[in-house]
């Protein structure tokens, strides 16, 4: 039996990936969404905590991407699921203000200058108080990874626009369901590894959530480079079930650095075969 789509309201109808694994696709956008048991993909155990080598670089790249992002140097920030605020310390080193929304669901300690400066709420998005929501207004409202896990996405939309202040920028990165990556690897794709990942956009059903949202100027990109070890660690686990995660073997982290100059070089040739969307949009003046 087909279901409606979560975003545009369209048909969708089931995709398989193999014989144990299947998802569900809008037959209009693309979009894709993931019940765990009908594709659990040789899922690791939890939500991925990060690998500190990785991290580091991942800094640095998504800070600036952000910053590339806004037409001006933003004095004001929020971020939605912000982790440990690495990169809510990166904006604060700069002279922003910070702020952010996030359940803790990794539970890992946050950056001390950010916990001391930052106005930050112990919630999901979601359910973040008028007391906040009317009292934001960032230059630049982002979410790095998160809006594959949230409840529900229109409502998280909905509540990052009215984050924003009018003219400012809202940025989400978040995996291509509509990247060469599942055609590919299939149930081994690595992007299906965390357990929490129960949707996948297309770069129409990310644009038309932030056009729902009341948004202007949407622009859906492809990076280049995010999640460069994605190709690795689907190979990896493609040779068999790794619970904690592929990128647990170091193996797999060397393999990743010397397929990089490859894997940079088909995405620059391949833009579908990048494994990300970056959306960017401005709350109307």
């Amino acid at each position: 039996m087909n279901s409606r789509c979560e975003v545009c309201g369209a048909p969708a109808a089931a995709w398989v990936l193999d014989p144990d694994n299947q998802l569900t696709r809008c037959t209009a956008c693309g979009h894709l969404t993931r019940d765990v048991a009908l594709a659990p993909a040789q899922h690791r155990a939890a939500a991925y905590g990060g690998e500190p080598h990785l991290d580091r670089l991942r800094l640095l790249l998504t800070h600036r991407l952000l910053q590339q992002a806004c037409p001006e140097k933003p004095t004001s920030v929020f971020e939605i699921g912000y982790g440990s605020g690495q990169l809510l310390r990166a904006f604060a080193d700069a002279g922003a203000r910070v702020a952010g929304a996030d359940p803790d669901q990794l539970d890992v300690a946050v950056d001390p200058v950010v916990a001391a400066s930052g106005r930050l709420s112990p919630v999901a998005v979601e359910d973040l108080g008028a007391d906040v929501v009317d009292t934001t207004a960032a230059d630049l409202v982002f979410g790095i990874h998160v809006v594959e896990h949230v409840r529900d996405p229109a409502r998280t939309m909905q509540v990052a626009a009215r984050l924003v202040r009018p003219g400012g920028t809202l940025a989400f990165l978040t995996p291509a369901g509509d990247s060469d990556g599942l055609r590919r690897w299939g149930s081994d794709w690595w992007m299906l590894e965390d357990p929490t990942h129960v949707r996948f956009f297309s770069a129409d059903s990310l644009a038309d959530v932030a056009h729902r949202a009341g948004l202007h100027d949407v622009q859906v990109r492809r990076p280049r480079l995010d999640s460069l070890v994605t190709d690795a660690a689907s190979a990896a686990r493609r040779r068999g079930p790794r619970p904690a995660g592929a990128l647990a073997d170091r193996s797999v982290l060397v393999r990743a650095a010397l397929s990089a100059p490859w894997v940079l070089a088909r995405r620059t040739a391949q833009p579908l075969s990048r494994p990300s969307l970056l959306l960017v949009a401005r709350r109307p003046t």
